[in-house]
């Protein structure tokens, strides 16, 4: 099962999802080394939600993923490439993913045992890739309509300063 993306913009969110998106705001405007912006959007995700096991931040390079940050356990999956797996597949096909168990999902490219759900949403400028925002969980179907707002925002506010 997928949940796709596609609300009507201007919904609302939850104060604590609009504090979080201050916060990203405030660091991307603060910061001016993408490096940095980028760790420090990963740690204010990570924080955000008690069920973000694992976040991370993969740019797109000559048709890889290629992870820039991360917090979480160590991945064997630094490389990516478009298309493979369910990260891959968010990218080539322009949207949001919600897996609410990896263990039934053949495309699952296995980060870490701990992983349930996961949760994949593209950083876009118009149609264009370049990345993706990528959570992972230790719990089943652990994602909800305001993960994924999140991250899109998050998504959108990156592709601003890529």
């Amino acid at each position: 099962m997928q949940r796709l993306s596609g609300g009507p913009p201007g919904r609302s969110v939850s104060r604590a999802v609009a504090a979080t998106l201050e916060a990203i705001r405030e660091a991307l405007d603060e910061i001016t080394e993408r490096d940095e912006q980028l760790r420090r959007v990963v740690a204010i995700l990570s924080k955000s939600r008690p069920n973000y096991t694992w976040t991370g931040i993969y740019l797109l390079d000559a048709g890889m993923l290629v992870l820039h940050n991360q917090i979480g356990l160590p991945t064997p999956h630094e490389r990516i490439p478009i298309g493979q797996g369910i990260c891959g597949l968010a990218a080539r096909e322009r949207r949001s993913i919600v897996v609410p168990d990896v263990t039934r999902d053949p495309r699952y490219l296995a980060c870490s045992l701990a992983t349930r759900s996961e949760i994949v949403v593209p950083i876009l400028r118009g149609t264009e890739v370049l990345g993706e925002i990528d959570v992972d969980s230790d719990r089943l179907d652990a994602f909800d309509d305001e993960d994924l707002r999140l991250l899109e925002e998050t998504a959108g506010l990156i592709a601003k300063v890529l």
